[in-house]
Formats: structure tokens, C-alpha cells, sequence
């Protein structure tokens, strides 16, 4: 039997946390924590040491951009792999993705997916980083 993998939702979105837990409820070996913004993100993600942490962009305080930039620099979380969950191009009507992060902060996520996603989207998008 596999080991149950842990996945770390950072969203200050209380419904959009709720959505994705829903999401990957389905999905055996899957458990899933949160925080509530991008604080409380890093220091979830430093206590807890997720498999795979789904980071929301648009966020009081620490945006998406600045928790990833110091998930990136700290030796502890810098090998997990990261989604970036976002209605930016939604809200905005300007897109963004993983190679643009990459020329925009010196680093990309392993995946840049805007929101809404469809759920099988991003069960086989987690299942495949997890090695599932």
C-alpha cells in the first residue's frame, strides 16, 4: 500500500480551499491541509513539510509571488514542487505562466493553472507531481 501523501493549500479564499480539499478528496493516498494566506502558508509549509503545496496568487500580504520566492530560497522547502492556482487572467485579462514566473522571479512553479479548473484537470496534474 502507498503512503498517504500530503498536499498544503494556500488560498485566502475559505470556498476556494474547500473546492480543491473537495477536489482531491477523491483521490486515494491524498490528504490535504490549508492556511489561510501567505503567512500562514510558510509557516504550515515549514512545520508540516507537504509533498505538494497548491498556492493561490492573489493574496493579502504575501502575494502567491512572494511565498513562492521564499519557499524557493529556504533549504528546507525549496525541492517541493509547487502549483500555482490562480484567477488572475480570470480577474485581470492578463495571462501569466510557469515561464514567465521563471523570467519574472528566477524560478517556475511545476505547474501555472488559472482557475476555474476542471477537477479531473487537476487531480491528474497532482496525481502525475506526486507520482501517483
Amino acid at each position: 500500500m502507498q503512503k498517504e501523501k500530503c498536499v498544503l493549500i494556500v488560498d485566502d479564499d475559505p470556498d476556494a480551499i474547500e473546492g480543491v480539499e473537495s477536489i482531491l478528496s477523491e483521490v486515494d493516498c491524498i490528504s490535504t491541509i490549508s492556511a489561510n494566506g501567505g503567512e500562514s502558508g510558510l509557516v504550515k509549509a515549514k512545520e508540516v513539510n507537504p509533498d505538494l503545496i497548491i498556492l493561490d496568487v492573489q493574496m493579502p500580504g504575501k502575494s502567491g509571488f512572494d511565498v513562492f520566492t521564499e519557499l524557493k530560497k529556504q533549504e528546507s522547502t525549496k525541492a517541493i514542487p509547487v502549483i500555482m492556482l490562480t484567477g488572475v487572467e480570470e480577474q485581470t485579462g492578463i495571462g501569466f505562466s510557469a515561464e514567465a514566473m521563471k523570467e519574472f522571479l528566477g524560478n517556475y512553479p511545476e505547474e501555472y493553472i488559472e482557475k476555474p479548473v476542471e477537477p479531473v484537470t487537476l487531480q491528474k496534474i497532482v496525481t502525475k507531481l506526486l507520482k501517483l
